[in-house]
């Protein structure tokens, strides 16, 4: 099975120069945890609600800060062509719990998550879930 059988397509998207209270107003209201950040048609990084409380909130700074202060530019991806079991080995990993989706000519195409991932295939879920929710 391909990622792009079991990602989520329709994907919300934040710019860098978009403000923290613009990226939670839109987590809050689409129930997302993360958000890709684009720039002129590109991936540029990632933003969790856990980067605004940690990189933003944490060090004094307010809502109004831009996204780009705060978010993750060091992004892993997948790509819609690659198989469900190596991604979602992959994710175990990382540890991480979501991924951008790209096509190959690295334009975004979609997330795939745990839940993506835990409705597709039990052997890759059950992979995935014991090396994503490891403790530390």
């Amino acid at each position: 099975m391909k990622v792009s059988d079991i990602m989520t397509r329709d994907v919300c998207l934040v710019t860098p120069q978009q403000t923290l209270r613009e990226a939670a107003e839109l987590m809050e209201r689409h129930d997302v945890g993360s958000l890709p950040v684009q720039d002129n048609d590109r991936l540029v990084g990632m933003l969790t609600d856990r980067d605004i409380v940690v990189r933003a909130i944490a060090r004094g700074q307010g809502p109004e800060t831009p996204v780009r202060e705060a978010m993750t530019a060091d992004i892993k991806y997948c790509y819609e062509d690659q198989d469900v079991d190596e991604v979602s080995r992959n994710m175990a990993d990382l540890e991480i719990r979501r991924l951008p989706v790209v096509n190959r000519d690295k334009r975004l195409v979609g997330i795939v998550s745990l839940a993506n991932v835990a409705h597709s295939e039990d052997d890759a879920a059950d992979r995935m879930v014991r090396g994503v929710a490891r403790p530390h």
